[in-house]
């Protein structure tokens, strides 16, 4: 009978206990001799052993000694650690002297601490033995590389201890995950070597077919190879596993990184052991949170490496797979690299099996992301599968993977082809309506924006939809379903009567007043309004309504959002076209003004509508239009005139403050440059200062340079000069220009500019 003391217990283990033990004078002995029991109780224990000796035992004794020896994060018993013999706590001096003698024996000697270590009430007395985890240190550092089975025994010893996060700080002290780094870069090393052996004695075969030494020297390599690989491949798991649990803080895991650890698990991916690789993707997994490690993974090519296991057997294998891929397929190359391999049709195919179709429906809706990969769906023929998912879905809501899917798939053009064929289209109408589903509204809405026939299915369903425009109905689904109607840009249909039976004006006109509605809705008003302004009865009802001020209010208060600006300058180029609502536009309202303003906003689409709708008010009023030409001229020009001014403003700067001329007037800043004739001057005499006289009574004049027997107009002369520059342009030859007094001094001017007003030759007028 053997005692054990541990905190606020004692254990006693009766060996003696049998079918044939005499219970009544076991029991009295146990009390004699544990003082804790009082003698009084001696019936209870007789009861206790009467029932330890009774109960039942089917199970084998080496069954149940696995069972005991089996720890339940733990790999499995394998060869090498297995023993005839039956290891006590008691023994342990024994188990590490057995670490100094010769390799068999330092063998058998980590087995039985082993057998103690994979019960974990052992570790903590194990813990406090520092001689024997001393001695496994220091024999695993000296001796790893003399004994596979030697290195797996300890270093399994070590993964039991690193099943607690408590003990990690023991590992940390013997740096027993460094010493695993070596270890398994080592074995991965060793590996290739065998692989390297194994293949030149294949390709010796295949040279000389006939060669039966060769064949028969073959198959020994290629058994001992597979033995070699078993035993190496019980080593890696236990390594990977321990250090898979010291990976639980950060900061470990960073050294791991930096011991290479990213690439040694990917080049693990390439073996067939199941249960090692359903380690190692697990561990892929767990770093694949980290860019550093998933930019690693990209590098090794690790989408490649996980194809072979989509689709797998086993099941543990094949999700924990997958579960790598969903975290990978976060990034846009990786995502790219899924679809190369190949990875498209067998993940769809997943998608019928249960246990896989949650993550493998979040890993399509990644690729599904990016446009070039949409069309892909339509190849693979997965479009009829997903409707069938989607129609066979009894509960309200659809799975939210599933709709998020389709709703990228929609914004395709052959995809929205296929979900509409037959009553698909229908369907997806009657289930949205009915069930409010603003998810399933907006994959309907992606499908509308097709411009080809797909846009015409909706005609019979525009009644409908606009039946749901009410202040009651929820925003998000109100949302969708205007901007479904926005689509709908089809020129037959007569939005008239729709906005006249439903009475939509009114709705339209109260969510543009500002901060009455959110963004987004006010935002599909607009959009709505535009599509409809396409008949011009509409536009003359929206004319009429008073929407125009409205919009002028929203476009102030919306003026730093350039997709509000653009979508309601957008409604006043579509109202432009018809002349009811153009002369509205022009006569009664200031649009055009606000339009001028925007001509050169730094929004390039804002721009390009505002200039559309420009031109067609200039053809139509020859007073805007003139406002236009000449905002245009003066932005085109701008930096030029502005040159122009500036060097007027320094030959004038000794006049600005010359007290002692009363002759010469003050230069003044805020008048019109334009409006002072007389600091512009001929080639014959100055100008006459006469207010009644501006720059426009030079318009007539033809401003033309002539050189080398050519008449060039002024502009063509200003960017020649500024072409050829100034040495060119000092070895001309004479030149003449008109007497305009603009073109000549402006010309005199830039000359002198580009010269950096050094003496040149004066021009000669005609």
């Amino acid at each position: 009978m053997l005692e054990e003391r541990k905190e606020s217990q004692k254990i006693i283990r009766l060996k003696s206990l049998n079918a044939n033990t005499d219970i009544a004078s076991l029991a009295k002995k146990v009390v004699e001799e544990c003082k804790l029991i009082h003698p009084s109780k001696v019936a209870e224990v007789e009861h206790l052993l009467y029932y330890l000796q009774k109960r039942p035992d089917t199970v084998s004794k080496k069954v149940k000694k696995e069972e005991k020896l089996s720890h339940p994060n733990g790999p499995p018993p394998f060869e090498g650690m297995e023993t005839d013999e039956v290891a006590t706590i008691n023994d342990m001096d024994d188990y590490i002297d057995l670490l100094y003698e010769d390799k068999a024996e330092k063998v058998r000697g980590s087995a039985l601490i082993l057998q103690l270590a994979r019960n974990p009430d052992n570790l903590e007395e194990l813990l406090q033995n520092k001689t024997a985890l001393g001695a496994l240190a220091r024999v695993l550092r000296e001796d790893w590389q003399k004994s596979v089975e030697l290195s797996t025994n300890i270093i399994f010893i070590f993964f039991c201890f690193s099943s607690f996060s408590q003990f990690h700080d023991l590992l940390t002290h013997y740096k027993i995950g460094a010493l695993c780094t070596i270890i398994i870069d080592h074995e991965l090393k060793r590996y290739d070597l065998w692989q390297e052996e194994l293949l030149k004695k294949k390709k010796a075969i295949e040279d000389d077919p006939t060669n039966q030494s060769l064949k028969k020297e073959y198959k020994k390599t290629y058994k001992k190879y597979q033995g070699l690989v078993a035993r190496q491949e019980q080593l890696l798991r236990v390594a990977f596993y321990l250090l898979l649990n010291l990976a639980e803080v950060p900061r470990t895991e960073l050294k791991m990184r930096n011991k290479k650890i990213v690439p040694m698990l990917v080049k693990t991916l390439e073996r067939n052991n199941v249960e090692l690789l359903i380690l190692v993707v697990a561990f892929l997994k767990k770093l694949s949170i980290f860019m550093e490690n998933k930019n690693d993974m990209s590098e090794m090519d690790i989408i490649k490496k996980l194809e072979k296991l989509i689709p797998f057997d086993n099941e543990d294998l094949l999700n924990i797979s997958l579960r790598l891929l969903l975290n990978l397929s976060f990034d846009t190359g990786l995502r790219s690299r899924m679809v190369q391999v190949g990875l498209l049709p067998k993940l769809t195919a997943l998608v019928t099996n249960e246990n896989h179709k949650q993550v493998t429906l979040c890993i399509l809706y990644h690729i599904s992301m990016d446009d070039q990969f949409k069309l892909m769906f339509a190849y693979a023929n997965c479009i009829p599968q997903f409707m069938n998912m989607l129609s066979e879905c009894v509960e309200e809501q659809i799975d939210l993977e599933l709709i998020s899917l389709f709703i990228n798939l929609a914004a395709n053009k052959r995809n929205a082809q296929l979900i509409c064929e037959g009553s698909g289209l229908e369907t997806l109408l009657k289930r949205a309506l009915k069930c409010k589903d603003p998810l399933l509204m907006k994959m309907i809405r992606n499908i509308s924006q097709h411009d080809n026939a797909t846009k015409c299915l909706f005609t019979e369903y525009i009644g409908d939809l606009a039946a749901q425009i009410r202040y009651e109905e929820e925003e998000e689904f109100l949302i969708e379903c205007l901007g479904t109607l926005a689509n709908l840009t089809i020129s037959e249909m007569n939005w008239e009567l729709v906005l006249t039976k439903y009475n939509l004006i009114p709705f339209f006109k109260h969510h543009l007043k500002p901060g009455l509605a959110e963004d987004d809705m006010i935002l599909e008003v607009v959009i709505m309004i535009g599509t409809v302004s396409l008949d011009p009865c509409c536009a003359s009802m929206l004319a009429k309504s008073g929407i125009i001020p409205a919009l002028i209010e929203l476009l102030n208060a919306q003026q730093e959002d350039d997709e509000f600006v653009c979508q309601i300058v957008y409604v006043f180029y579509q109202m432009v076209f018809h002349q009811e609502t153009r002369d509205v536009i022009i006569q009664e309202t200031q649009v055009p003004a606000y339009l001028i303003d925007l001509m050169h906003d730094k929004n390039s689409e804002v721009r390009k509508v505002c200039d559309n709708t420009l031109e067609i008010i200039a053809e139509h009023d020859e007073e805007w239009g003139k406002k236009i030409q000449s905002e245009k001229f003066r932005w085109h020009n701008s930096q030029w005139l502005m040159m122009v001014e500036n060097q007027q403003m320094d030959e004038m700067e000794p006049y600005l403050y010359g007290e002692d001329d009363d002759d010469i007037e003050p230069f003044i800043h805020g008048e019109d440059i334009l409006e002072r004739p007389d600091i512009f001057y001929s080639a014959d005499e100055m100008i006459p200062s006469e207010r009644t006289k501006s720059p426009n009574s030079f318009n007539n004049y033809c401003a033309e340079w002539k050189y080398g027997g050519s008449n060039i107009p002024l502009l063509e002369a200003l960017e020649w000069i500024e072409l050829v520059g100034q040495q060119q342009f000092l070895n001309a030859e004479p030149q003449q220009i008109s007497t305009d007094p603009i073109s000549l001094y402006t010309l005199e001017m830039v000359a002198d500019k580009l010269m950096n007003q050094e003496a040149y030759r004066p021009f000669t007028p005609h």
